[in-house]
């Protein structure tokens, strides 16, 4: 059974290693244990809650403030257990592909020519400095959406914030991810916006528009390491 949301908020606030995130004002003021204890409370009530406590922080942890080129920004983690692990469209190995990733997988095809992933996990890009950052960081087992107003929305944009200061890749999929375009400076990072890949819209703009190419042209036109997008 999950346990131990605020216990894990607060362990990660201590370690040193995540001190560029911790920082972060919803770290800082305690908002964010804040959630992790109504997460805890929700949890010891029945609700089921997703990703496991161990992997709420995942993203952060992975990818540190200093090492940030790309950031993908989701929406809320899959609904469906077993399959977030608290990176954006990523699952584990041994876990089938959702259709949202498949499609990213195939677009990713078309653009480099990198054939079919024989697994979702996307841990590889973001040891590469690729922020798979979920907006909402958390989700009720079957409902998507359903933490939303917890108060995660400060946070992802306290994160887009920290790192648009320092010149990034934004990849937003789908009209909730090109809202935070408003709060990137585009004079100095690049914003690549499309529909969702999920497979309600993915033929509305998704398919063709070439992400994974764009994002390395504009990392090497500032002289920075492109992204091997294998996985």
């Amino acid at each position: 059974m999950n346990s131990g949301y605020a216990a894990e908020v607060a362990a990660f606030c201590a370690d040193d290693g995540a001190k560029g995130w911790s920082r972060l004002g919803s770290f800082a003021s305690g908002a964010a244990q804040r959630i992790g204890l109504e997460l805890d409370r929700r949890q010891a009530d029945g609700e089921a809650i997703l990703p496991p406590a161990p992997d709420l922080l995942t993203a952060l942890k992975r990818t540190r403030p200093d090492a940030v080129r790309v950031v993908i920004l989701g929406q809320d983690p899959y609904p469906t257990p077993g399959h977030a692990h608290g990176l954006a469209f990523s699952v584990q190995k041994g876990v089938k592909i959702p259709r949202s990733l498949a499609n990213i997988f195939k677009e990713r095809q078309s653009d480099l020519g990198i054939p079919p992933a024989v697994h979702g996990d996307l841990s590889h890009w973001a040891d590469q400095g690729v922020l798979l950052l979920n907006a909402c960081l958390s989700v009720e087992a079957g409902n998507a959406g359903a933490h939303r107003k917890l108060g995660w929305s400060a946070l992802a944009s306290e994160i887009i914030a920290h790192v648009e200061r320092q010149g990034a890749v934004f990849i937003l999929w789908g009209a909730d991810a090109e809202r935070a375009a408003g709060e990137i400076d585009q004079r100095r990072n690049h914003v690549i916006a499309s529909a969702h890949p999920s497979p309600l819209s993915a033929r509305r703009g998704f398919f063709g528009s070439k992400p994974f190419s764009r994002a390395n042209a504009w990392l090497e036109a500032q002289g920075k390491a492109e992204i091997d997008w294998k996985t």
